[in-house]
């Protein structure tokens, strides 16, 4: 959803991608609705694996809340800031909806300060 709504609002500035410490197989189906909900379309998206080059390569890095100390080499965690979001999977639409709310006033706030 971070990558959708900051592909949305990033105007073309900023090189945006996302990737995970344990991707699943595929972009959540209620993930997909409530950002449709929003008019984006994040279907097209896959998940990805993050890896320590895609992490090299970034400005910042953005973490959910899912625990990146563990998986990422600690030169590099400097990078990162913790967003603290509950994981969606397997809930309701409701919960969704809020964390998609929540992560689309992050991302405009990030955005403001980054352009």
């Amino acid at each position: 959803m971070a990558e959708g709504f900051a592909r949305h609002y990033r105007k073309g500035l900023v090189e945006v991608f996302s990737a995970g410490t344990e991707p699943g197989d595929k972009v959540a189906p209620k993930a997909i609705e409530v950002m449709l909900e929003k008019g984006i379309v994040i279907s097209g998206q896959h998940p990805k694996l993050l890896t320590a080059e895609m992490v090299e390569k970034a400005g910042i890095c953005i973490s959910m809340g899912c625990g990146v100390e563990e998986s990422c080499p600690a030169p590099l965690l400097e990078k990162f800031v913790d967003w603290g979001l509950e994981d969606p999977w397997g809930q309701g639409l409701g919960k969704y909806r809020d964390i998609r709310d929540e992560i689309e006033k992050l991302v405009r706030e990030l955005l403001e300060e980054l352009l």
